[in-house]
């Protein structure tokens, strides 16, 4: 393996895989594709590490806002005039909260992955960050049917059962924040 391509990533098994019981088959996935595992625990997502992890600023804030309602439009839906009138910041607002309340929701495993372009193979395997759109064979394609417009009726998040790092600089800020240097596996 060439170590200068090697990287590693971050994933996450929320809530809902792991009360599904999807932990193991989900592992699976990357241990066949012949990534190696370097770090594994269980814990109890806290709102200050939610917050950290889903740490949101005005850009974010403006660009979550732009991407809620130009699927709104997508879609030919009207959410609603309170909705409409909000402004695209606050609707950044409303999303970073449905994404910290389901990353609080229950247990979390946490896991850091290496390998040959880790952050990209692993996006690959995850699927899309909309079940109803990813791929069968992917992890959110096959265990996940939630939808952007199903979880925004609902007020949520959309439940799709893992997080995955999408850049190898996002990936190295991501393993900092969730695990110490001592949790981590030496190569």
């Amino acid at each position: 393996m060439t170590k200068q391509f090697v990287e590693q990533s971050l994933v996450l098994i929320k809530s809902d895989g792991v009360a599904r019981g999807l932990v193991g088959e989900i592992t699976s996935r990357f241990e066949k594709i012949g990534l190696k595992l370097m770090g594994i625990k269980m814990v109890q997502v806290d709102e200050g590490l939610a917050l950290k992890h889903y740490g949101a600023n005005d850009e974010w804030y403006e660009n979550i806002g732009i991407k809620v309602r130009e699927f709104y439009e997508k879609i030919g839906y009207d959410p609603g005039e309170d909705f409409s009138q909000l402004p695209n910041r606050a609707i950044g607002q409303m999303v970073q909260k449905w994404n910290v309340d389901y990353l609080t929701a229950g247990k979390t495993v946490a896991m850091i992955w290496q390998g040959v372009e880790a952050v990209k193979i692993i996006r690959k395997i995850v699927g899309s960050t909309y079940p109803s759109d990813a791929l069968p064979g992917t992890i959110r394609g096959d265990f996940s049917v939630d939808s952007p417009f199903n979880s925004n009726i609902e007020n949520r998040s959309v439940y799709n059962l893992v997080h995955a790092s999408g850049k190898p600089e996002e990936a190295k800020l991501e393993i900092d924040l969730w695990f110490k240097k001592e949790e981590i596996c030496a190569d």
